[in-house]
């Protein structure tokens, strides 16, 4: 395994650690490198209330700098039911429980491999 690919991996897992401390909902992981160009994993969770939900993106953000990673773009956000945030080869979806099932990415994406953390 590449040292980049184990380094991406590494900060799923940290992203994922610290929404799960936030109590995101219903964390799923996909991996989508070998189905897209668009970046190698998604991380989708849900928030149960509005300040949750930016919680839960505060957390998934300060991960990202700390490890000197800036978004490439964050849309959504107050008065969203999704928050969209491109770390390049990490792109996480946070949305409310209605948005999420509303946009069904985990439908729309079935092609690429669901995985948890212990296959990271």
């Amino acid at each position: 395994m590449s040292r980049e690919i184990e380094t991406i991996r590494e900060n799923v897992k940290k992203i994922y650690k610290a929404i799960d401390d936030k109590k995101a909902i219903d964390i799923t992981i996909i991996d989508i490198g070998n189905v897209s160009i668009v970046a190698d994993y998604f991380i989708i969770a849900s928030a149960s209330n509005p300040n949750q939900l930016e919680a839960i993106e505060d957390a998934a953000d300060k991960v990202m700098v700390e490890q000197g990673i800036e978004p490439k773009q964050i849309e959504g956000g107050k008065n969203s039911p999704w928050i969209l945030m491109d770390y390049g080869d990490i792109i996480v979806h946070l949305f409310t429980e209605e948005g999420r099932d509303f946009y069904d990415l985990e439908r729309i994406w079935r092609d690429g491999e669901v995985v948890g953390l212990n296959d990271l």
